[in-house]
């Protein structure tokens, strides 16, 4: 067994007992394990929103009235909820989907390819899901509110 002042390595440190207010906050959790957190978040969020997501679905392709009452919902908004509001619903459900799906892409490139999985990539793999499903969300909110 090699001493570890000899092989030029610091020890780390070891938690046993976490106090939540003092050892949590000095944590810093590395991007893969934000993915992680990210993906499971992103899957609750379609979960709760899925009546919303069907709704918007059945509402979109109906017929030609249901598509009007729909767009009208987005541009000024239905009983007390403004148009504005159910727009961010829809970008969260949007980032939601965009995640989830680069998130769950990543999960199964790291299954399949068990020897390729090391910890340099799973940082740069969990950093691109981060880039990418950020970008696109966006790209699709500016989309949304009309920005072009």
């Amino acid at each position: 067994m090699t001493d570890l002042a000899s092989s030029g390595r610091t020890q780390r440190p070891e938690f046993r007992n976490i106090n939540a207010l003092t050892d949590l906050p000095s944590y810093k959790l590395p991007p893969a394990g934000i993915v992680s957190i990210l993906h499971r978040v992103s899957g609750a969020i379609l979960f709760v929103l899925m009546p919303f997501i069907i709704w918007m679905f059945d509402a979109s392709v109906s017929s030609e009235f249901s598509f009007a009452r729909f767009t009208h919902v987005f541009a000024a908004g239905v009983g007390f909820l403004p148009g504005w509001f159910i727009k961010l619903v829809a970008l969260a459900i949007i980032w939601s989907y965009l995640h989830h799906f680069a998130a769950g892409i990543r999960h199964l490139f790291m299954d399949i390819n068990h020897d390729a999985v090391t910890k340099q990539f799973g940082r740069s793999s969990a950093l691109t899901v981060l880039a990418v499903s950020l970008l696109l969300t966006a790209v699709l909110g500016a989309k949304l509110f009309g920005l072009y």
